[in-house]
């Protein structure tokens, strides 16, 4: 078989790379950025470019887009990696800017790849040169600004939201790679329009990605070409070859970033909502993007007292019994119950009833400080302490033929409060039903026994 590397003399860079764009009508996706119109298109025309974070998912553009802009200021533009690099490379990069600025009257772009992995003290090495206008910096990062970029650094940015790209972007882009001199237009390739459709979908929004899975699909098309012996016209990218090179789908996911935070909380709000059709699809972006299992558990656990409560305490127990099955069977069996857990979650009736009471208890407690307790609830195991009174006057609720006595069981200042509050729904309705009879009980013996004390 012919030596393909002839016809591709840039073989040994990645597709990715090779394809990136060299104009900004190249750049694909993004148009509320770049479209006529829009902000990048307006500032660009104007020759001033301010300092940017650019926040998106991998394989956005916000390495290529950050390189057109660059190039369209004829600024001298430089790569910095967070990964890579510290404070004494941004010291040269500084030094450099300086003679650049004094000697050519020529701006310096800083793009940082991964801003959000330097630390405090690395984006605070940035701040004067940004704001004296020394450099101009461009952050790319995947994670939350708000989290990632320190406050002030931040206030000095603008943050531009990239999206993950769509499918008929990408299907574009691979396009143009197959037909393209620059990348796979001299190896005679052809592509099914359903493999072509697969790829674009298997990608989930990251180009990047999807001219890796390109490369190793022509790659394998090529070499399983049989039909001659210098790669005459007819290699077929098709389905199989492509599901091949794709192997396993994988998702969009950071366990410790704001992917993760978005999900747990779609989670959440699914099962508070009772849909559980919402609930068992996040669990399962979850679980297939590798969170660990346990910890939706323990999430769930807590959502069976936060939202649900007494409104149905069963809810508790079958979360409890969920944890426990998966730590005995694991993945992927024990993963059922997860699932099983959700649905009954969502579908079992709600109340935040408990969650609601500690926030007024905690408050109470805040205000009135360390109240004493009333006398007659205090034990007296000793002499002294029973004739300081203490346990006088207590009612033993099970010689009263309800169970039911009054007597005071908050401290004086916070006498009548109720913490309590049951919904309508579910046994909580009963509980609710049961505390109002006890009330009304408990009044009517108030009001007779007013009554008797009163009668002459």
């Amino acid at each position: 078989m012919k030596n393909r590397s002839s016809e591709q003399p840039l073989k040994h860079i990645p597709l990715a790379e090779r394809m990136r764009p060299v104009s900004l009508d190249e750049f694909v996706g993004q148009e509320h950025l770049v479209g006529e119109g829009r902000f990048l298109r307006q500032i660009l025309g104007g020759g001033k470019l301010p300092s940017l974070i650019f926040w998106g998912p991998p394989g956005s553009g916000k390495t290529s887009l950050a390189s057109l802009l660059a190039q369209a200021t004829s600024a001298h533009f430089v790569f910095f990696s967070a990964v890579l690099s510290g404070v004494k490379e941004i010291r040269q990069i500084v030094e450099q800017a300086q003679t650049l600025q004094q000697e050519q009257q020529r701006p310096t772009i800083l793009f940082v790849d991964e801003i959000h992995r330097f630390n405090k003290g690395q984006q605070d090495a940035f701040l004067p040169h940004v704001e004296s206008g020394l450099l101009t910096l461009i952050g790319a990062t995947t994670e939350n600004p708000s989290f990632a970029i320190n406050p002030p650094l931040l206030s000095r940015c603008q943050v531009l939201i990239l999206h993950p790209l769509e499918a008929a972007h990408i299907q574009g882009v691979l396009t143009r790679a197959l037909t393209s001199a620059k990348g796979l237009g001299g190896l005679h390739l052809t592509m099914q329009t359903e493999a072509l459709h697969y790829l674009a979908e298997a990608a989930d929004g990251d180009c990047r990605r999807a001219l890796n899975f390109l490369e190793s699909a022509a790659s394998m098309a090529l070499d399983a070409n049989t039909t001659g012996a210098d790669n005459t016209p007819g290699s077929v990218i098709d389905l199989a070859c492509v599901q091949e090179a794709v192997q396993e789908r994988t998702l969009r996911y950071d366990a410790d970033g704001e992917e993760h935070y978005n999900l747990i909380s779609a989670l959440h709000k699914s099962l508070r909502d009772s849909n559980p059709d919402g609930a068992v699809y996040w669990l399962g972006r979850m679980l297939i993007a590798g969170e660990d299992p346990l910890y939706i558990a323990r999430r769930m656990i807590r959502f069976a007292s936060e939202d649900i409560g007494n409104a149905d305490p069963q809810a508790l127990q079958i979360t409890l019994n969920c944890r426990e099955a998966y730590h005995l069977l694991g993945s992927p069996e024990g993963e059922l119950a997860l699932y099983q857990a959700a649905v009954y979650l969502a579908t079992a009736p709600k109340s935040n009833a408990i969650y609601a009471l500690t926030h007024k208890v905690h408050a109470d407690i805040k205000r009135t400080g360390s109240l004493g307790v009333p006398l007659h609830l205090r034990n007296a195991p000793t002499r002294l302490m029973k004739e300081l009174g203490y346990g006088k006057g207590y009612q033993y609720a099970h010689d009263d033929r309800d169970a039911l006595v009054s007597q005071q069981h908050l401290p004086d200042q916070l006498a009548g409060t109720i913490y309590y509050e049951p919904s309508n729904r579910g046994y909580e309705a009963l509980v609710r039903d049961r505390l109002y009879k006890w009330r009304q009980i408990l009044k009517q013996r108030a009001a007779q026994h007013d009554r008797k004390k009163n009668k002459p």
